[in-house]
């Protein structure tokens, strides 16, 4: 490690260090990147469905392939459920065994053996509680989590794709180009994005895909302006103009000369706008316009909280969650601000 940290650049190395310098964000990266590894692998760490299975003889996945309960000497050809005492006992009567995950529930499982009515406070089963549906808090942080994270990088990395090559196009080339341009944001910019979303995700059914579309639709300007400024500066420099009479295309100019001056100061923007992202995903869930009932989500929770407040265990689990993650998010994009300022020296 230390030998690739001495065969970087010197700028590479400087901007490592002031990222390493700012404690907190340095932390907040790791601390980040371990919660997301965490729950990344949702599936083996809450699932209703055993990690292993050894029955007579063969061994078998349930997280991972769907068997009959006939392949356990049950009686159905659907899929065999695994939490039914029925099913256990086939497969403990040939020696068989099982390996659960460390949380025995889905984002979806009911839990049908509350000891009070859903929602029921936190207890050895239920680390959390339950929602008003029976269903584990735990396992729907862990997997809101999950999907928030992957969501918010999904459309930050679109969004920031479309807003890097529309500025760049409209900075470079200039004139009547980036006049109308500017003009066509001006309006863009001024539509009220919220209100347009819920009223999009009233008529479409919502997915995943559909609703990072919609919010990619007005998310991509964020960029637009800063990526515009920099290839104003930019495209009159020495050696921007000496490419052009060598010959060089445009599309090369642009890609290999002047971005990669725009990316430094693109970069540090890229946690917040994750951030921005993860917070109108939590928004629209919280008004029941975001992902699909019964996908696990964070604004979904709060919503329950503010539905249940004889349940104080639902408002204050998804109040954390998303409390921490937007703490270490934005603590993270100081960190990469300091690392990407030219005047900021390491201590």
């Amino acid at each position: 490690m230390m030998g690739m940290f001495r065969n970087m650049d010197p700028i590479t190395r400087r901007r490592l260090a002031n990222f390493r310098a700012n404690k907190r964000g340095y932390w907040s990266f790791w601390a980040f990147l371990a919660l997301f590894a965490l729950t990344l692998p949702a599936e083996l760490i809450a699932n209703d469905k055993p990690l292993f299975v050894w029955f007579d003889g063969e061994p078998y996945v349930p997280f991972l392939v769907s068997y009959p309960e006939t392949t356990f000497d049950g009686d159905f050809e659907t899929e065999a459920d695994y939490r039914d005492p029925f099913v256990k006992d086939l497969i403990t009567e040939k020696g068989g065994w099982i390996v659960w995950p460390l949380i025995p529930y889905s984002y979806q499982t009911i839990n049908y053996d509350l000891p009070t009515p859903a929602p029921s406070p936190p207890d050895a089963a239920n680390w959390l509680g339950t929602d008003d549906q029976g269903r584990d808090v735990t396992a729907r942080l862990i997997y809101g989590f999950r999907i928030s994270v992957l969501f918010g990088l999904a459309l930050t990395i679109v969004a920031s794709a479309v807003g890097i090559a529309a500025g760049a196009v409209q900075g470079y080339y200039g004139g009547w180009v980036d006049l109308l341009a500017q003009r066509a944001l001006e309006v863009w910019g001024g539509v009220p994005v919220l209100y347009i979303l819920i009223i999009l995700a009233s008529v479409i059914i919502p997915s995943f895909w559909t609703l990072l579309g919609l919010m990619v639709l007005f998310s991509w300007t964020s960029l637009v302006g800063l990526v515009r400024a920099e290839f104003l500066r930019t495209r009159n420099f020495d050696y921007v103009r000496a490419a052009r009479a060598l010959g060089v295309t445009d599309r090369v100019i642009m890609v290999r000369h002047v971005l990669p001056n725009a990316m430094v100061s693109t970069l540090t923007f890229l946690p917040f706008i994750l951030n921005g992202s993860v917070t109108t995903l939590t928004a629209l869930d919280f008004l029941g316009f975001g992902l699909p009932p019964g996908s696990p989500s964070l604004g979904e929770l709060l919503n329950q909280g503010r539905n249940n407040l004889q349940a104080p265990w639902l408002g204050f689990s998804g109040f954390v969650v998303v409390a921490l993650m937007l703490s270490l998010l934005t603590f993270i994009g100081e960190a990469v601000r300091d690392a990407f300022d030219p005047r900021k020296m390491p201590s």
